[in-house]
């Protein structure tokens, strides 16, 4: 197999996220969260490791015809906020006109953030909340919070997007490298299965969830707090 065509492939594979963001909204209109998550965790996966593959066979070089970073971007809208979006709307988890405020907010800002040239750092890792609304909405599934609290979380986290804050990229940011690649794929891990046990019958998936989803979110903020030593 050539170089070509082994850039191609990446591009094949990225575009298999599109496949599984139209198995996720069937789900979603037909209300099977469970299904839903499940496929929006395996389009996760898949938009993790098409990256490292991208530049291990430059696809910018050797499959220009397409742009890997165009794709991808549209892929992750749909998959990151645009289906998670419309799953915590149709749920019921908030009542009235919550659920159209919280739509509105995710959309709008996300669409906002994801052209933003200033989206990532020297480092590689991300200024500002990187719309991750799939992972946002998977534990506000898990964890059935009131209300109030999802409309108040939700805000702070479109307002986070444009904040001076670093998030890390679980496979870019080489700074803690060895400790939030596992804490990632755990992440993964423990979010299939408590999809796939609609989170009720897995306690312990949904513990597991919430204790990755803290380091992620955090991890970056905390590297900021403490620089690295030159």
């Amino acid at each position: 197999m050539t170089i070509k065509v082994k850039a191609l492939a990446v591009h094949l594979l990225t575009a298999t996220g599109a496949v599984f963001a139209m198995l996720a909204m069937l789900a979603a209109v037909n209300e099977k969260w469970d299904m839903m998550f499940v496929w929006l965790v395996v389009a996760f996966f898949v938009d993790g490791i098409d990256g490292p593959l991208a530049r291990k066979y430059d696809v910018k070089t050797n499959a220009a015809t397409f742009d890997g970073v165009l794709l991808d971007l549209i892929i992750d809208y749909l998959t990151y906020v645009f289906i998670p979006a419309y799953a915590l709307f149709a749920s019921g988890l908030l009542a009235g006109w919550t659920g159209w405020v919280a739509i509105i907010v995710i959309t709008f800002a996300s669409a906002l953030y994801f052209a933003d040239t200033r989206m990532k750092t020297k480092d590689n890792s991300f200024q500002g909340f990187p719309g991750c609304w799939n992972m946002a909405v998977i534990v506000i599934f898990a964890t059935e919070p009131n209300h109030w609290i999802i409309l108040g979380f939700v805000t702070l986290l479109a307002v986070a997007m444009f904040l001076p804050l670093k998030f890390v990229h679980p496979v870019r940011t080489e700074r803690w490298r060895n400790i939030t690649l596992p804490i990632a794929l755990a992440w993964v891990g423990f979010a299939a299965w408590a999809a796939w046990g609609n989170f009720t019958a897995v306690p312990t998936a949904n513990t597991g969830l919430l204790i990755t989803s803290a380091y992620l979110i955090f991890a970056g903020i905390a590297q900021e707090l403490r620089p690295a030593r030159s």
